[in-house]
């Protein structure tokens, strides 16, 4: 009997050790299997919760000014928008032009490339049916083209700035199209085209 009680005593801790380690690796499954439970911890839980800030949106923030709008919210050039004038807009395409020589298509002398900054003048093509030249008003800015005749109304906010006094018009009876030409400004051509 001693035999029994003594081999008992260790199986009995054996058993023990083999138990624990299997609820331990059964603990570790159920961990895998909810790994929300398990997933929720990790080192930024260590230490006091951080307080939580009310957010407010940028839309409640209260300026000291007495502004009604910022500048960022103001399209540049809006002030020419006319809204209340119920004409329709024509159709118009904008087309960049370049000065290209011999040098440039054979011998490639004067770094010049087909890209928009080596451009030197903006062709606005606008299909004005039914409208005699006498009829157009154009305005140009450095920025905006103007154009109003009885029946189109055209606003156009340009992709570059422009040499406003500088510039062409020409109106094709025969198709019923104005092209507008105008040089554009570059202040940077005497470092692009170096």
């Amino acid at each position: 009997m001693e035999c029994l009680g003594v081999s008992s005593g260790q199986d009995l801790q054996a058993l023990s050790a083999l138990l624990s380690s299997q609820l331990e690796e059964e603990e570790d499954e159920d961990c895998y299997q909810n790994a929300t439970g398990c997933a929720q911890l990790g080192p930024g839980h260590i230490g006091p919760p951080p307080k939580k800030d009310k957010e407010v949106s940028s839309a409640y923030i209260k300026t000291t000014s007495k502004d009604i709008w910022s500048e960022e919210e103001v399209v540049e050039g809006s002030q020419y928008d006319d809204l209340a004038d119920p004409r329709p807009q024509p159709e118009y395409e904008i087309i960049l032009k370049q000065n290209v020589g011999t040098q440039d298509l054979f011998l490639g002398l004067s770094r010049k490339d087909p890209s928009s900054m080596c451009c030197e003048a903006m062709l606005v093509k606008i299909k004005l049916p039914g409208t005699k030249a006498t009829d157009v008003f154009l305005d140009t800015k450095e920025k905006f083209l103007d154009l109003r005749t009885p029946k189109y109304k055209l606003g156009l906010h340009l992709p570059h700035p422009i040499q406003s006094q500088e510039g062409k018009a020409q109106f094709f009876s025969d198709r019923q199209e104005l092209e507008v030409t105008l040089l554009m400004k570059r202040p940077m051509d005497f470092i692009n085209m170096q």
